[in-house]
Parts: C-alpha cells; structure tokens; sequence
C-alpha cells in the first residue's frame, strides 16, 4: 500500500494510527496463514520487535495483539520478588504443577 494511500485512510479513521506509523518504519506485512492455520511472522518484524521463540497471543476481538516474551519466562521474574524458597525449586514446582494441569490431574 503506498503512503499516500494509507495517509488517506487513516485520515477517514478506516485504519488505526499504529498501522500508519508501521507502514512509516517498514513494519507492515500482510501475512497469510498456512494449511495448518500457522502465521510466519517475517524475519524483519521480528527483529524490529525483537521476538525470540515465544508470543503471547491475545483475542482483542477484531483483531489479535502479539506481545514478545523472554525465550525463557522464569529467567526474567527471577529475583523480582523476595521469597524464601531458592528460585530454582520454585521453578520446579510450578512446571511439576502446569504438567500435571496439562495431563488433566
């Protein structure tokens, strides 16, 4: 989409201002899912939004918001709060805990 073009849209409100400021820095793609219902994200994006391996992906209704996250999650909360266990039995306790969830136990 040109910038003018995209410049006339946002003026009649038809696209949000974050999609214009995207198109200014190189940062929109149009992206198609996969037979499997999979979306590749390009390299470029991930770069400029430094993503890793791993998204979290929200529903905002009419449209889906993805938010980067530490490649491991743990890592980034360790020393946050001041807890009396050591932070690596914490860790293995929450995993113990969210494999069992996941087996349905």
């Amino acid at each position: 989409m040109q910038q003018s073009r995209v410049s006339h849209l946002a003026a009649k409100n038809l696209i949000p201002p974050l999609i214009v400021l995207k198109v200014r820095v190189g940062l929109l793609s149009i992206l198609e899912l996969d037979s499997k219902g999979r979306l590749t994200i390009p390299k470029k994006l991930r770069e400029a939004l430094n993503i890793e391996r791993k998204v979290l992906v929200i529903n905002a209704g009419d449209h889906l918001k993805v938010i980067p996250l530490p490649s491991d999650p743990f890592e980034v909360l360790e020393g946050a709060l001041d807890l009396k266990k050591p932070f690596g039995e914490l860790r293995k306790g929450a995993e113990f805990l969210a494999e069992k969830e996941a087996r349905g136990e």
